[in-house]
């Protein structure tokens, strides 16, 4: 398990990470996710001991990372968004080298026999003596992914794993991280909503370092959407289905949005908040042999809770309370003033 405790990352006047504290259990993944700027890469730097906070505390397993670092390291697998690999070596002698440079420890099991282990988790033993820098891009991902797997770590800690890659790439890449998530604990940091929703069973998000959101894709939907709404697609007579619709219980309007296909028509629905009115629709429907081509909720997707939480003009902090959303409103805290001199200073080192 990961926790991270009043965390706090300065340079100079920038706070780079603002006091975020949050846990991450064993054998969940989680995503974080935040706009360029953010801190995200400062944060994940701190958990990995590449950076030493400000203030604050990060604790793996138990052990804290300033009071035993190299305890704490070899239970962290990091993938940077860049990985790190000599294009000149064989796949083969990286992973050697690097198992080595990690000082790797694994009673009972033989070097060659763990990194072979580690190829048929990532499925890279058909370029194994094959040299790196001949290799396509996701192959490499693949091997950096592999270097961060050296030494059966506990925790993995992911940096835009699939940046650059193809629709194709990123699929396989995707599958790969949701299958280690059944033997290890995955944090995912990535630009790509879609991804991040496919993936993790929970997600973060900061914004100008600060947390401002942690819970589940659904359950930040239904906090942030303001009504419930259905848009239906039905075959049928237009007039009659919103007759029918209109006299649900609890229903509170129905409009219509017209022809769509040959005899086929578009409703939105809107019921009062916090019903589901889903299985009424299907019921009276079907009793009068209008069938449901299509039914989507209005909830808010993972791009459209993304762009609402670190809007300025529009800022919310979600907090999680007793499985209990709730929605606090918080004002802008910097001047263009202070978010110029922020950037002046962040010149000198933050990175995301």
């Amino acid at each position: 398990m990961i926790e991270v405790k009043n965390l706090t990352k300065r340079y100079g006047a920038k706070k780079a990470v603002d006091n975020i504290s949050f846990t991450v259990n064993d054998g969940e993944i989680l995503g974080f996710l935040g706009p360029n700027g953010a801190g995200k890469t400062t944060t994940m730097n701190i958990i990995t001991g590449y950076l030493s906070s400000t203030e604050g505390t990060v604790t793996v397993n138990g052990s804290e990372i300033l009071d035993d670092p190299i305890k704490v390291k070899s239970q962290i697998g990091y993938l940077p968004e860049h990985p790190p690999l000599y294009l000149d070596m064989t796949v083969k002698e990286y992973l050697s080298f690097m198992y080595d440079l990690k000082k790797v420890k694994l009673p009972g099991v033989a070097k060659n026999a763990h990194i072979k282990e580690i190829c048929g988790h990532v499925k890279i033993e058909d370029v194994y003596t094959r040299i790196i820098k001949n290799l396509s891009k996701g192959y490499r991902q693949r091997v950096g992914l592999a270097q961060a797997l050296l030494g059966n770590p506990s925790v993995l800690i992911l940096d835009e794993p699939t940046v650059g890659l193809d629709p194709k790439q990123i699929i396989e890449i995707r599958n790969l991280i949701k299958g280690l998530g059944k033997h290890y604990t995955i944090i995912l940091s990535s630009h790509i909503l879609s991804e991040v929703q496919a993936t993790c069973e929970r997600v973060i998000v900061i914004s100008k370092g600060k947390l401002i959101a942690d819970n589940t894709p659904d359950n930040l939907s239904r906090a942030m959407s303001s009504d419930h709404k259905l848009t239906i697609r039905v075959d049928g007579p237009e007039d009659e289905i919103y007759k029918l619709l209109s006299k649900i219980p609890q229903m509170i309007r129905v409009d219509k949005l017209g022809l769509r296909e040959d005899k086929v028509y578009d409703f939105t629905l809107e019921a009062e908040q916090g019903v589901d009115i889903r299985r009424e629709v299907f019921k009276r429907l079907s009793e009068r042999g209008w069938a449901i081509l299509g039914m989507k909720s209005s909830e808010l997707s993972l791009e459209d809770i993304f762009l609402q939480l670190t809007d300025d003009n529009n800022r919310q902090t979600f907090i999680q309370k007793d499985d209990t959303a709730a929605l606090e409103e918080s004002a802008p805290e910097e001047t263009p003033a202070e978010d110029a001199a922020a950037d002046e200073t962040n010149n000198g080192g933050e990175e995301e």
